[in-house]
């Protein structure tokens, strides 16, 4: 792993205790590819990871050589920023801890209303500061990542019309929710508030927006409802997923900037396949995190997990949205003469801009079809994951004809679908999406996703089934089944000519990108 970045060294585990837990870390390293980003080399004790055996999935184990994720987005306040917790009180940002109960909001009915809000995590960082100045006198201190609800949706500190920093970014048009700082001492009780519609009780119009020019010292807190009250308006957080918690790690800014790399995995794995107990079970990769994500590009893990499961006789199957799969085709190529391998790549959404905005940082589904087309010329199968379907989104007969058009045109071997299922750990983050891109569909969303219900109702599902299911026929293509042997979706073609739908994603929501 020769990397022309900056070696930490192991003294970097006593700044991040929790990185004990991984057994033995190697050395910490920086590099100019991954701006921001810390990789922690480990030399994991284990490869394998046993699903549980209450678990419907054809597979029994997985491999996962990273944690984390540098799709996240980078939020952060000044410290010293004015908080409502949930009984009233205003608290800086600086003294509000985890396990607190702060303000925040939630959509019922389509209808935005206050409750309270628990704080799952906090974390500190240095940004460009920028000031936000409102017509009432209210100020706050933010980086140009931070989002605030506006009249016109959340938006950005700062942003830009088009290009690489495209996004909604606030202007001195835009108007903030809430009720000011300045209107703290005037705004009803928070027993008053909580259940009541927010109402922007204030003159919270944009008077101007300042670069402060240097880089300073700020917070966030990750809260329960996705959001909070910072100086009497409304501010967005970024829903931390909860996987590196366990690694004492923050569950927000460090899972997109502290990355686990087991560097040691296949030599692993090579030992836990060479014991006398292994019975050759299926083996899933890409069921949690990518295997194919881009710090594959650096580390090359994959080549070695590939070579040990075939040649300790495993089969295995590999599901990706990564292009970098073609790197290892002669290889995948080679396994699949001596076990059964499938392969598969995840393609949800074919409208280019829809695609950018829910799966930032991904490959386009055009890269991805040609990593379909090579996978075929490379003489293997591929089976497409035309999954979730977003209802009111990408359930459109014109969409599903044109995603079923360029996967058969790419080769797709098979095919699969479901609709959007949205568990606990996803379903903020993703209403949150929602919210900004599309408030028009909140209230639809809200209906077919109430309370603790993950699926899409079973009316909806079939209705979806009648609509896909000609279409399916219409373009040749052929039904995907989950595989005992591989422990993925046999990727082979088979007769029927319809697709199956899956009660439920493969692949752990804990990374928003890993859902699409």
């Amino acid at each position: 792993m020769r990397w022309s970045g900056q070696e930490l060294g192991v003294e970097q585990s006593d700044a991040l205790p929790g990185l004990a837990k991984l057994n033995n870390l190697v050395r910490s390293v920086q590099t100019p590819d991954f701006a921001g980003v810390t990789f922690h080399e480990v030399l994991a004790k284990s490869a394998l990871n046993k699903v549980p055996g209450q678990s419907a999935m054809p597979f029994g184990w997985t491999i996962n050589p990273y944690r984390g994720c540098t799709h996240a987005c980078a939020y952060c306040l000044g410290p010293e920023t004015s908080i409502t917790m949930a009984d009233g009180r205003q608290q800086p940002l600086w003294s509000v801890e985890v396990g607190d109960e702060v303000l925040g909001t939630h959509v019922v009915d389509g209808f935005r209303r206050y409750t309270a809000s628990k704080v799952l995590a906090k974390w500190e960082t240095r940004k460009r500061a920028h000031r936000v100045s409102l017509a009432d006198g209210t100020e706050l201190i933010a980086s140009g990542d931070h989002r605030f609800l506006t009249n016109r949706g959340w938006k950005h500190v700062t942003g830009a019309m088009s290009g690489p920093g495209q996004r909604p970014y606030l202007t001195t048009a835009n108007s903030l929710i809430g009720f000011g700082s300045r209107g703290v001492g005037r705004a009803p009780s928070v027993l008053q508030l909580v259940g009541a519609m927010v109402k922007t009780t204030s003159d919270l119009g944009i008077v101007a927006i300042d670069d402060l020019g240097e880089d300073v010292d700020m917070l966030d807190i990750t809260t329960t409802t996705g959001d909070f009250i910072a100086n009497g308006v409304v501010s967005h957080n970024c829903f931390a997923r909860p996987t590196h918690t366990y690694l004492d790690l923050d569950a927000g800014d460090d899972f997109d900037r502290q990355i686990i790399v087991k560097v040691n995995v296949a030599d692993v794995l090579r030992t836990e396949l060479a014991k006398p107990s292994w019975r050759r079970d299926a083996v899933a990769l890409g069921t949690n995190t990518d295997p194919y994500q881009r710090a594959e590009g650096r580390y090359s893990l994959m080549p070695g997990i590939i070579d040990a499961l075939a040649t300790s006789g495993t089969p295995f199957s590999i599901l990706t949205k990564g292009t970098l799969l073609r790197r290892d085709l002669p290889l995948i190529v080679e396994a699949a003469k001596l076990v059964p391998v499938d392969v598969a790549m995840s393609i949800a959404i074919y409208d280019h801009e829809l695609q950018q905005s829910v799966e930032p940082g991904t490959p386009s589904a055009k890269a991805r079809l040609a990593t379909v087309s090579a996978v075929r010329e490379a003489g293997l199968d591929c089976a497409v994951f035309l999954m979730p379907i977003l209802p009111y989104l990408t359930d459109t007969k014109a969409h599903l004809d044109d995603a079923l058009r360029q996967a058969k045109a790419a080769g797709a071997t098979s095919v699969l679908y479901t609709a959007l299922h949205l568990r606990a750990g996803v379903k903020p983050w993703f209403m949150q999406w929602l919210e900004r891109e599309h408030p028009e569909l909140v209230p639809k969303y809200r209906s077919m996703y109430y309370g603790n219900n993950a699926y899409a109702p079973k009316a909806y599902r079939r209705w979806l089934g009648e609509r896909i299911h000609p279409l399916i026929r219409a373009h040749g293509l052929e039904r995907g089944r989950e595989d005992p042997v591989t422990g993925g979706i046999r990727s082979t073609a088979l007769t029927g000519g319809a697709a199956v739908e899956l009660p439920e994603v493969f692949g752990s929501p804990a990374d928003p990108a890993a859902l699409f």
